[in-house]
């Protein structure tokens, strides 16, 4: 059984309530391209939720909402689970940076036996929460930061599109050998970010996942499915 229990951030920053709010306003239901069994609250446009979300929070270069768009290498990882519904099935899964809540929807629609949504991002717990409510799910979401701490006891780790900068992707890379030397199956959606470590990895699908120029340097991205080995 799936328990949705989000837990506030701890961090000074925006009420929830507020921030639930944000999200609301400056997002809308959408299906995804790739994956149009699922829809997302998402951002029509990039520029404008970003200013937004430096007003909200007071904060000049606030970083971008990452939450507030379907990622081509996230789409590419939950039509997978989605397709291979087995390799998910009665297993207790992590989304590390779940973003909106994407791979975690698709994994508990596969029959996990558990999901559980981490994220730092206090407007991403939000949409992960409000995108549960509207896909009829229910998860976990946890602001712990699975980079510094120990992951929970777990079968399989999804990672969909994190390996965008070089200092985070290490950190990254070294979460997803201390889960694979842990017994978890580590899954990686990725449309070819420069820091990917693929010395690691085996490819297990491939699809072609239409995305936004406003985001990405082309309307179609080749984003591969992969499995992380040690």
């Amino acid at each position: 059984m799936h328990h949705c229990c989000p837990r506030q951030s701890v961090n000074a920053g925006p009420a929830a309530d507020a921030v639930r709010r944000f999200v609301l306003e400056h997002a809308r239901l959408q299906p995804l391209p790739h994956v149009p069994e699922i829809q997302l609250y998402l951002a029509d446009e990039a520029v404008p939720l970003w200013q937004k979300t430096e007003e909200e929070l007071a904060e000049h270069g606030a970083p971008l909402p990452y939450w507030a768009f379907a990622w081509a290498g996230g789409q590419g990882l939950a039509r997978y689970v989605l397709d291979h519904a087995d390799v998910v099935k009665d297993r207790r899964v992590v989304v590390f940076a779940a973003g909106a809540g994407l791979e975690a929807i698709a994994a508990v629609k596969a029959g996990a036996a558990s999901v559980t949504a981490s994220e730092i991002d206090p407007f991403a717990r939000s949409a992960l929460a409000l995108n549960a409510e509207a896909n009829a799910v229910r998860y976990d979401i946890t602001e712990a930061d699975y980079l510094t701490e120990p992951l929970p006891a777990v079968d399989m780790l999804l990672l969909g599109d994190v390996f965008f900068e070089q200092p985070m992707s290490d950190r990254v890379n070294e979460l997803a050998i201390r889960a694979a030397m842990a017994g978890a199956v580590v899954l990686v959606g990725d449309p070819g970010r420069s820091y990917l470590p693929r010395e690691r990895l085996t490819q297990l699908a491939e699809y072609l996942v239409p995305t936004t120029r406003a985001l990405e340097d082309a309307d179609v991205k080749r984003t591969v499915v992969w499995r992380f080995d040690v």
